[in-house]
């Protein structure tokens, strides 16, 4: 482990073994910046609160691009004291792998809203119950299940779309950037326009899933 490296721990998530990853960047002195839990703010903090003394891993991106470690912590400490923190859409995973290629990515979050369906939905939305409560409560069983799997198949529908449409931003702020150091300017605004147009798809999108973050995050608190 050196400084630079995307870290993870497996920790518990509402009581299953292994279905959530904790993420954070190693600073190389014994600390980690990450999103810190329960206070769900970016902090440093040293090694051993950050693993809970678990087994700590390393996410590699063999044929993925990532950042000099110089550029990850730069980005790591840019956003200390970062109060956003989204179960869905910025968790601890987005805020490492951002620092570390630049896209604000979690892959567990493909995988997460099928494992809600894992849980004891019927005690686990006590105030959709109570919407329901003239209902018997087979039918309350059923209308939850199928709410859950709707969030999931809208999820699993715009994710994908949501992270080809950041990659090419990217790709096209560096086609721009590229067509300027070389005084190609005619190129360099055709990029930048095509740039715009896969921009505004990504705020469409984002608008969306943010939509189903909070409503699925919203329903998980209740069990609080």
């Amino acid at each position: 482990m050196a400084k630079g490296d995307q870290l993870y721990v497996w920790r518990k998530f509402a009581n299953l073994d292994g279905v959530y990853q904790h993420h954070g960047i190693d600073i190389g002195n014994g600390h980690i910046i990450h999103y810190r839990k329960p206070s769900e703010i970016i902090e440093k903090t040293p090694f051993n609160i950050f693993s809970r003394g678990n087994k700590v891993y390393i996410r590699q991106y063999p044929r993925g691009f990532s950042f000099i470690p110089e550029l990850v912590l730069e980005r790591a400490f840019s956003r200390l004291g970062e109060q956003k923190y989204n179960l869905l859409f910025n968790n601890c995973e987005h805020f490492a792998t951002w620092c570390k290629t630049g896209i604000n990515e979690s892959k567990q979050v493909r995988d997460f809203i099928p494992t809600i369906k894992k849980l004891d939905t019927f005690n686990l939305f006590d105030p959709l119950k109570n919407a329901f409560k003239d209902v018997n409560n087979n039918n309350v069983h059923s209308i939850i299940d199928s709410a859950l799997n709707d969030i999931r198949v809208a999820w699993d529908k715009i994710q994908p779309e949501y992270n080809e449409a950041l990659k090419e931003v990217d790709v096209w702020q560096k086609v721009a950037y590229k067509a300027l150091q070389n005084n190609r300017e005619d190129l360099a605004r055709e990029a930048l326009i095509r740039k715009k147009k896969y921009q505004d798809r990504v705020n469409q999108l984002q608008g969306e899933l943010e939509t189903l973050a909070t409503m699925t995050e919203g329903l998980i608190q209740s069990k609080k």
